[in-house]
């Protein structure tokens, strides 16, 4: 069964922030700072995986994969990145039905064609909204779980702007879905509409691609959002930090830079405590 912590805090309507993950040393960092959702983001976790963009070149079948591999070791809730749904209408039902299987609790679906670009890349194309419906349709004709939310994202604010993505959030919300993604808005003011007029909850991405500062929970909260994504923000960190570590390597031969996780916690965290109690039991050590 789909986790319900998420429309636990739907209803609740207080905002939340939901880190992305790109691999499951990133799940178990979550789990130890505390979070109980997060963010399985397809750019992310496909580039960690197999070193290729976020171009619609990953599989159903291998990002179900892995998000079944991130439910299982993440003790989050887990919103599940779906892309497009993999293709047209079969594929839609045949992906909801998969990811909620592999223990997700959300599947975010958008309205680009297959197949898909990451939503903070240029030339985008986009598939009608009466097409968008019919899959929104399905996916919640797909689902067997209450529990389980049906995210409905838009792309079409550089092809269609504000308007366009305001009569497609309308359409989307009266298709079904539980939650509405207008991605890549330009400004708080075109936000805070969203919020105000679209009759379901709205979430954001703050995926730090900018390189500009990335506003407050507190501001993102004014402005009315459910919550926001961040899907860049440890794989960049994480980035950031063993470029600086092999630089040291390379250039003075040293392998101490500051702040290097406990090696010791870190075996704790992704399960040797278990593997030690486990021989223990078993007469092993």
């Amino acid at each position: 069964m789909a986790n319900p912590i998420f429309r636990e805090k739907l209803r609740a309507g207080e905002f939340f922030a939901v880190p992305g993950v790109q691999d499951m040393i990133a799940a178990v960092i979550a789990d130890k700072v505390g979070f109980d959702l997060v963010y399985g983001t397809g750019y992310w976790l496909t580039a960690s995986a197999w070193g290729l963009p976020d171009a619609g070149i990953a599989t159903y079948t291998e990002m179900k994969n892995r998000m079944e591999t991130l439910v299982r070791t993440s003790k989050a809730g887990v919103i599940a990145d779906g892309d497009t749904g993999y293709g047209g209408l079969l594929n839609v039902h045949h992906t909801v039905k998969g990811y909620e299987e592999a223990g997700v609790t959300a599947i975010q679906l958008e309205d680009q064609e297959f197949p898909k670009k990451c939503g903070h890349t240029p030339h985008k194309r986009i598939i009608s909204a009466d097409d968008m419906v019919e899959k929104i349709k399905v996916a919640v004709d797909a689902r067997q779980d209450e529990n389980f939310v049906i995210i409905a994202r838009t792309d079409a604010y550089q092809s269609e702007g504000m308007d366009g993505v305001m009569r497609r959030m309308e359409a989307y919300a009266s298709a079904g879905a539980d939650v509405l993604f207008p991605e890549a808005l330009a400004t708080n003011d075109e936000i805070r509409i969203a919020c105000r007029d679209l009759p379901l909850p709205v979430m954001a991405n703050m995926s730090n691609s900018s390189g500009e500062a990335m506003p407050s929970a507190e501001t993102l909260a004014e402005l009315g959002l459910a919550y926001a994504i961040y899907p860049s923000l440890m794989a960049l960190a994480a980035c950031s930090a063993m470029e600086n570590a092999l630089r040291g390597l390379k250039e003075q031969g040293t392998a101490n830079p500051d702040g290097l996780f406990s090696f010791k916690e870190f075996s704790s965290l992704i399960g040797f405590d278990e593997v030690t109690a486990f021989e223990k039991k078993w007469a092993q050590i």
